[in-house]
């Protein structure tokens, strides 16, 4: 039987367990010591691993796949803002990405606890599965639900970790010099406007649902394209890749962006556009006249 407490207990909770698993992630990392530049993500990466085995356990532990939900938007500004302080590297690039990042964290962590019922309550794509696959539902919880969004946010953070390294050896001078200096205020200015555009898109989705409840949102930006807040978020980190490619130029390193870009493609607006048109009987029409992102 699922445990119910208040919303705000539930948020203290979820923050609690998030604690613990960024103590043991970050205690792991340290063990493994390894200083040598990719042996660092490599120790970082399996950190992260370990931190979302354990979110993944609350969340089996309170019946509730949710308990993950967070873990998209905390992680990176965390580990980002955690990167600096290991590295030593405060340079523009560095407090460019932070000031990005933890913007667009706060922006989402923030439609998070607004839209958060409880502990008690779990988002509507994870009955799904529930009910869909009951035999192999625990292993489409970790593996497809806890860890494949873990591993996308990862690969899509590799530009951003990276970034660090080439942050080191600049200085204001070489700013100036060439695009890298445009691309990377570019590349800034993109990640804000991202999350500029989630936030208005929440507000404007939010306000439409309070005052016509059961209706096709289709004001401001709903207008324009039927998922603008996947859109904002699509282009963040892309906006994360410009800055590295900034200064490093164009590598694999764009498979980030692209993994992100997939997931949303293949997965995310796939689910929801067929979640609407089976609730919303103007969703269908509305598809037809609006485009899929702005």
């Amino acid at each position: 039987m699922k445990r119910t407490y208040s919303k705000w207990t539930s948020v203290a909770l979820i923050a609690a367990i998030y604690l613990i698993a960024g103590i043991i992630g970050w205690l792991l990392f340290n063990s493994l010591s390894l200083r040598d530049g990719w042996g660092e993500i490599f120790a970082l990466f399996l950190a992260d691993i370990v931190a979302t085995t354990v979110v993944w356990a609350f969340g089996l532990l309170y019946e509730n796949v949710s308990v993950y939900d967070p873990y998209w938007s905390v992680f990176p500004p965390v580990v980002f803002l955690l990167w600096a302080f290991y590295t030593g590297v405060w340079s523009l690039p560095v407090v460019l990405l932070l000031i990005a990042s933890w913007y667009w964290g706060w922006r989402l962590t923030r439609n998070w606890v607004i839209t958060f019922k409880g502990i008690a309550h779990e988002d509507w794509r994870y009955t799904k599965y529930r009910s869909l696959h009951p035999a192999l539902f625990y292993l489409i919880n970790f593996f497809g639900l806890n860890m494949v969004p873990t591993l996308v946010v990862f690969v899509a953070m590799l530009p951003g970790l990276k970034l660090y390294d080439l942050a080191a050896s600049y200085s204001p001078s070489h700013y100036g010099e060439g695009w890298g200096g445009a691309f990377l205020i570019f590349g800034f200015l993109v990640c804000l406007s991202s999350a500029t555009i989630q936030l208005i898109a929440d507000k404007q989705s939010h306000d439409f649902r309070a005052a016509h409840p059961g209706e096709v949102c289709n004001v401001g930006l709903w207008k324009h394209g039927r998922h603008p807040n996947y859109f904002g978020e699509i282009q963040f980190w892309w906006g994360i890749w410009m800055m590295y490619a900034a200064l490093n130029g164009i590598d694999w390193f764009i498979l980030g962006p692209i993994a992100m870009t997939a997931l949303f493609l293949g997965i995310s607006i796939p689910l929801m556009e067929h979640r609407q048109l089976a609730n919303k009987p103007g969703y269908a029409e509305y598809k037809k006249q609006t485009r899929l992102l702005i």
